[in-house]
């Protein structure tokens, strides 16, 4: 095993060591929240972190998908307020046979050298795997939903065609299309006809990285296909670059966050997972 969950943040997250000022910090307490094992389809030990409300037996899931940097201290947050609202959050360190983006010094760094390592089947069976681990600690079975930033965001999309348990999914910025490879044979672009579960698409309209056009072909893709793709949304927030909702890095941008977050919790929750 290459990689753990990182303690704190990323070093490829603020290289100069300063963080902002903005950083959220969610509170624990009425929460259960920790670090666990979980055996993978290949044998393999895939950490996680966890966070569940400590009086609530039966909570739906949300599998909250990592950006680049790995499950650091953003994402252990991201899975406590999602616990505050009365749900099982799990993240899997989904590049743990790759290396160790924690460690890193720069993004670049991360894309180069990791990513390409991790393979797209072997990241739905390592989902499959923390939703076990999830029902096994006491969550419900059938209410699952998943959500993703950024790398995370492309994901979520993937797996929500994958799973179908999946009731509703929350993509955040991950790109719709690209190149094909061994590692990466599809995109969201080639599964948005057969979701098992709506997903919300949140986007920025100043993302130099993802094409409005892209979004605009895949709410064509998503009208064509089944009843779960064709309730899927997106919001598009006109002046947010990409990460707008990482408080961490200066790319936050706080209304379009908080409107995000507000229209994922609504979501997860109008679609059957309250």
């Amino acid at each position: 095993m290459a990689g753990s969950l990182a303690a704190g943040f990323a070093a490829s997250v603020a290289p100069s060591g300063d963080l902002l000022a903005q950083v959220i910090s969610t509170p624990s307490d009425g929460l259960r929240t920790g670090e666990a094992r979980v055996p993978t389809a290949d044998g393999q030990s895939l950490p996680v972190y966890f966070a569940a409300p400590a009086a609530r037996d039966n909570a739906p899931v949300i599998l909250v998908v990592q950006e680049i940097f790995g499950v650091h201290e953003h994402i252990r947050d991201i899975c406590r307020r999602f616990a505050r609202e009365g749900w099982f959050a799990v993240a899997p360190e989904l590049f743990f046979r790759a290396g160790d983006p924690s460690k890193a010094e720069a993004a670049a760094q991360i894309l180069q050298t990791i990513v390409p390592k991790v393979i797209d089947a072997q990241v739905m069976t390592d989902l499959d795997a923390s939703l076990e681990f999830a029902r096994a600690n006491g969550a419900d079975r059938a209410r699952v939903g998943i959500t993703g930033f950024c790398w995370g965001g492309r994901i979520t999309w993937l797996y929500a065609a994958h799973n179908p348990a999946v009731r509703a999914g929350v993509a955040w910025y991950g790109r719709l299309t690209g190149d094909t490879g061994p590692a990466t044979p599809q995109h969201p672009y080639d599964v948005a006809g057969r979701l098992n579960g709506p997903v919300l698409g949140l986007y920025g309209g100043a993302d130099a990285g993802i094409p409005l056009a892209t979004v605009d072909e895949m709410k064509k893709r998503l009208a064509a296909g089944s009843a779960s793709a064709r309730v899927s949304d997106f919001v598009v927030y006109p002046d947010a670059p990409h990460a707008f909702h990482a408080d961490y890095r200066p790319s936050y941008r706080k209304e379009a966050a908080a409107d995000g977050w507000k229209r994922a919790v609504e979501w997860f929750r109008r679609h059957g997972l309250s």
